[in-house]
């Protein structure tokens, strides 16, 4: 009943990591094409899971859908296709690569508007 877990400890625990996250930098970017398209009006919600294996950020076009889009970190597929990889909403994989940035760039071309004279 009065068992104590530790929340922070100076050593991570001898299997290795319990749990996989977003360092500030990534989330620091995905929050911010997140905002941009909360803006744009195209999404309105979002989730995000830290599991053993992999991280995964959601967005939502509404609250009580499945997500339009997710974003996964998997640290174990790094040497091979790239630990970041996008999945749209029906679970396809939409792309994969070893940096965020060119994963995101995807989503990032929805926000490009032709600008008529």
């Amino acid at each position: 009943m009065n068992n104590v877990v530790p929340i922070h400890g100076g050593s991570p625990p001898r299997g290795g990591v319990q749990q996989i996250g977003f360092d500030r930098l990534e989330l620091n970017r995905i929050l911010d094409l997140y905002g941009r398209m909360v803006a744009a009006g195209q999404w309105r919600d979002y989730a995000m899971d830290f599991g053993k294996d992999a991280a995964s950020f959601s967005a939502f076009r509404r609250a009580a859908e499945r997500p339009q889009v997710r974003i996964e970190k998997c640290p174990a597929l790094r040497s091979r296709q790239g630990m970041w990889t996008l999945f749209g909403e029906a679970g396809q994989v939409l792309k994969r690569g070893h940096e965020l940035a060119g994963v995101l760039s995807l989503i990032e071309r929805r926000l490009l508007k032709l600008v008529d004279d």
